[in-house]
């Protein structure tokens, strides 16, 4: 027998049992594409969180108020945790070479009033600074002004959407809103800018950040922003953010410092577990449709044992027997995982188009790999059927015998 007769074969037997064919390849389908949808799925969340976390900017260093810690024992005698404060921000500027700017932030929230219209918003209260780090644009007017951060001004910049519901086809620069019971005025709108890290900056108020913390009487800030020249500068101004306020704080490090390229490689490692946890899930259903493969090899050596038996007789040898039986299964998985790649990647296309703040796309190394299992575990199960059909003496075979 010619190879060329072994395919032919192969293939002519696929076609005569139409229906279990289809079905095998339906169920070979259903596992690739199971498997190319999920990794999209994770690769799409991995690209997303790396975009959002590039949206705040660069090159950070974060201080939070209080320590990320488990301790044991009695606390030392009057160790307090303090509050991050203005000065600590101001010293970080004078002090840390490796700082090239840095935002003080406060956060509250409060009842945004004008002409009758009000509305809930978050206030968050900043220096000119932020505006640089977080790349934020003005569609009118100016951000923050500059001065001694010590003493803010009554001013106030809104985000776009604050401008279009509160204000409508009213120009806001220059005009009197009250916030929390402030009275302030109007200096610029931002340009739009959506959702970053589930704070909407389209549906936000920016105050100088001692008016933010006189209007919500508080005492110390929500986040310090540093940030460095470039990333090789990081871990400097991280240790040098640590010194600096380690000495403010008498000694204690009641604070806690984060890095973006830290929060990055932390997101990253678990959406990659999630990513290869839900392709081995969905691998499980390739598994299944090998063993599909198998019955259907199974049922079709029953059912052909006599023409195995006359394909020897006319001096077939073993390993042309067995290629007959290997090749069919080897088809089967080859086409099912063709059309799973076909499927997997319509679907993917899809919800592209309906989540379009999603970055969802086909991954290339994803569909080499889920097709080479497929092909493996189609020639893998293939293989007990197709050597049962090899090891079959000739008259045996052609007595029906099994």
């Amino acid at each position: 027998m010619r190879w060329r007769d072994v395919i032919q074969l192969a293939y002519e037997s696929l076609v005569l049992h139409r229906v279990r064919t289809s079905l095998t390849l339906l169920a070979i389908a259903i596992g690739v594409t199971a498997v190319l949808v999920l990794t999209a799925l994770g690769d799409a969340a991995k690209a997303y969180v790396v975009r959002e976390f590039a949206s705040i900017g660069t090159n950070l260093v974060i201080a939070l108020p209080g320590k990320v810690e488990t301790s044991g024992g009695m606390p030392a005698a009057g160790g307090t945790t303090r509050d991050l404060t203005i000065d600590d921000a101001v010293f970080i500027l004078r002090q840390a070479r490796a700082a090239r700017q840095v935002a003080p932030l406060g956060l509250g929230s409060g009842e945004f009033a004008y002409g009758g219209r009000t509305r809930a918003l978050y206030v968050a209260g900043t220096t000119p600074a932020y505006a640089e780090i977080r790349g934020l644009t003005m569609a009118l007017g100016q951000f923050l002004p500059s001065g001694d951060p010590h003493y803010g001004e009554n001013v106030v910049v809104i985000g776009t959407r604050v401008q279009h519901e509160v204000f409508g086809d009213e120009n806001p620069l220059g005009k009197s809103v009250r916030i929390a019971q402030w009275r302030l005025r109007v200096i610029g709108v931002l340009a739009p800018k959506g959702q970053q890290l589930g704070l909407d900056l389209d549906d936000i108020a920016f105050v100088p950040i001692a008016t933010e913390l006189r209007m919500f009487n508080q005492t110390g800030l929500f986040r310090i922003l540093a940030q460095s020249g470039d990333a090789t500068s990081i871990p400097i101004l991280r240790d040098q953010m640590r010194s600096i306020l380690i000495d403010r704080h008498d000694g204690l490090e009641d604070f806690t410092l984060i890095t973006q390229d830290a929060m990055l490689a932390t997101f990253g490692s678990i959406i990659d577990a999630l990513t290869v946890a839900l392709a081995g899930i969905a691998a499980i259903s390739l598994a299944v449709a090998g063993i599909g493969i198998m019955n259907v090899m199974l049922v079709s050596v029953s059912e052909r044992t006599s023409e195995v038996g006359l394909i020897k007789a006319l001096g077939a040898k073993r390993r042309q027997i067995l290629s007959v039986f290997m090749i069919e299964a080897v088809m089967l998985s080859g086409l099912g995982a063709a059309a799973g790649c076909v499927i997997g990647i319509a679907v993917i296309g899809l919800g592209a188009g309906i989540w379009r703040q999603f970055p969802l796309r086909p991954s290339l190394p994803w569909i080499v790999t889920v097709v080479a299992l497929a092909m493996t575990a189609g020639a893998s199960f293939g293989l007990m059927p197709a050597r049962r059909a090899a090891a079959l003496q000739p008259t045996e075979a052609l007595r029906g015998k099994r």
